[in-house]
């Protein structure tokens, strides 16, 4: 009997996508209800498609070069709540329900490393 061939990514959704050199788009990656910015992945049609179909957020590590499920081996899991593709098709917004630290440096945000001292703009 013939093994079924590997579901991929809707065709619709990866016609919209505009990927790099390497095949990957950013996904930004924002906790649901805070609105908190936890970390920035990158994702091929392959891991977008294990995103949108199965309520764990998986990446392309480009260091590894393989795909890794968020807290698999940490525990701090990344559960889906929705996925939205920016207007030029090059970023995804992947907001989520996060189980303990989103960085792999145990804080809660890969954000934390230190403000920058940027000079604030706009009205007075």
């Amino acid at each position: 009997m013939p093994s079924s061939p590997q579901p991929s990514l809707d065709p619709g959704v990866a016609a919209r996508l505009k990927r790099d050199e390497q095949g990957l788009v950013a996904a930004i990656v924002q906790q649901h209800d805070t609105g908190d910015v936890l970390m920035l992945g990158w994702m091929d049609d392959e891991a977008l498609r294990r995103t949108l179909t199965e309520g764990r957020v998986t990446f392309w590590s480009r260091s590894r070069a393989e795909y890794w499920r968020k807290g698999d081996t940490s525990g701090h899991v990344q559960h889906v709540r929705s996925v939205a593709l920016d207007c030029d098709g090059d970023a995804l917004l992947v907001r989520v329900d996060q189980v303990g630290a989103a960085c792999h440096t145990g804080d809660r945000t890969c954000f934390d490393a230190g403000d920058l001292g940027a000079v604030s703009g706009g009205a007075a």
